[in-house]
């Protein structure tokens, strides 16, 4: 008998149309704390694009984000238990929130089967996992092969990340002051990744301009083309469609019969790595 899985993700994830309108999953919200006050990330309802970077540029203080309650997860879980037969929830990297560490914790509290996959990553890395486990549930895998499956999965995904702002990235903690000093002095561009097998940033490579780290991301995608079956890659922005634009479509000169999505990185993850930053994912899979 085919068991009813529940899909659990978090608000760092990108959630498209189709995953929006999907009665199976579902999104624990993470937060967004100005000062004294805290906002649910929420896709967009109570805070929309504009007025987070609005807020982000006339607010003092950095702002600061924070996981879900645990209690929430225990709330959640036992909402589930009523349609579902067991849930899985594929998370953040544990690496760089506790979030995944909070729905852990919460399923020692209740009785209904939760397996938790550590995405390694953040934003459409979750999002392919998502699409991968509900193609294995609808073929009739079972729960746990599919969340074994995932977990290898994770590691497939590559990175590569131009942060916007430089401020934000070092007063949330994630910079070295030198880094910092260096790149604002020298107008050096770093180059992130988050580790396919840790889930950790880690810098890359250090660029001096805008432009040429563009250019270095898509080499980086063409190294790993050749080597992989890649059908998709993801650009991620952070409030600049317009640039992201620009690069798909240089991408596209070059891979005219690539599917390319563009979509905005969540609010959460633009509090750590500020407006304007590029990302650019996807998927290895390997050569048939």
């Amino acid at each position: 008998m085919t068991m009813k899985i529940a899909w659990i993700t978090d608000s760092t994830a990108f959630i498209p149309e189709d995953l929006k309108n999907n009665p199976d999953v579902y999104v624990m919200p993470l937060g967004i704390i100005f000062g004294n006050s805290e906002v649910i990330d929420d896709n967009g309802v109570d805070l929309t694009t504009e007025m987070l970077y609005r807020r982000i540029r006339e607010e003092k203080e950095t702002p600061k984000t924070s996981q879900p309650p645990i209690g929430k997860y225990v709330e959640l879980f036992e909402q589930l238990s009523v349609n579902y037969d067991c849930a899985i929830a594929i998370h953040v990297s544990d690496k760089l929130s506790g979030t995944l560490a909070g729905c852990i914790a919460a399923t020692d509290l209740v009785s209904f089967k939760v397996e938790a996959v550590d995405s390694k990553s953040m934003s459409y890395a979750i999002t392919t996992l998502i699409y991968k486990g509900i193609e294995m549930a609808e073929q009739g895998k079972d729960y746990k092969d599919i969340a074994e499956f995932l977990r290898q999965e994770a590691s497939k995904s590559e990175n590569y990340i131009v942060l916007g702002n430089l401020d934000q990235f070092y007063k949330g903690g994630r910079m070295s002051g030198t880094q910092y000093l260096l790149g604002s002095l020298l107008g050096i561009k770093p180059m992130l990744r988050i580790h396919s097998t840790s889930g950790e940033f880690e810098l890359f490579e250090k660029v001096r301009s805008e432009k040429k780290a563009y250019l270095r991301m898509v080499d980086l995608f063409k190294q790993a083309y050749v080597k992989n079956n890649i059908q998709q890659l993801q650009i991620m922005h952070g409030n600049v469609r317009d640039k992201a634009e620009a690069l798909k479509q240089e991408i596209k000169k070059q891979f005219p019969s690539l599917q390319i999505i563009v979509g905005e990185i969540s609010s959460v993850i633009a509090v750590h790595a500020g407006e304007g930053t590029m990302a650019v994912i996807w998927h290895n899979e390997e050569q048939k």
